[in-house]
């Protein structure tokens, strides 16, 4: 489905990825230092190899929070504590401000609400090439014969 997408699209994978991604120093061109876990799981290591052929960076373990701030699961006994909920970005990593969990979120759920700020700088002019910008007379506007 990723390929599937257009080249210049923005893309991100959102979700619950059951993923436990550690601090290996080996993954560090995908992943941040900021980890809650120190080792990644199986999932984790099948989710960094997804995000590194396709040039993403897994956005989650990028800021440095309060261990609080990066769990996104608790078990039923409130005891265990994981981050298996990732935000996964391609093409625009530096406009990828911030993600963070809150835990405070009234939501019906063991999983804590994952949010991210995220800086878009997206122009709608298209370049077509060999058609010529149209200019327009501004003057000729505010004429009343124009108008």
């Amino acid at each position: 489905m990723y390929d599937a997408c257009p080249k210049y699209d923005v893309k991100l994978i959102i979700g619950d990825l059951n993923a436990q991604i550690g601090k290996e120093a080996i993954y560090y061109p995908t992943i941040g230092k900021e980890a809650y876990h120190q080792e990644s799981n199986e999932n984790g290591k099948i989710l960094i190899h997804l995000a590194a052929s396709r040039n993403m960076v897994i956005g989650t373990t990028l800021f440095p929070h309060k261990d609080i701030h990066k769990i996104t699961w608790r078990s039923p006994d409130v005891h265990h504590f994981s981050q298996i909920d990732h935000l996964m970005d391609s093409r625009h990593v530096f406009h990828l401000m911030d993600a963070r969990t809150h835990g405070y979120a009234n939501v019906d759920s063991d999983h804590f609400l994952l949010v991210s700020r995220i800086r878009a700088r997206i122009s709608n002019a298209k370049n077509f090439p060999g058609k010529k910008v149209e200019k327009y007379d501004y003057e000729k506007m505010t004429t009343r014969e124009t108008s």
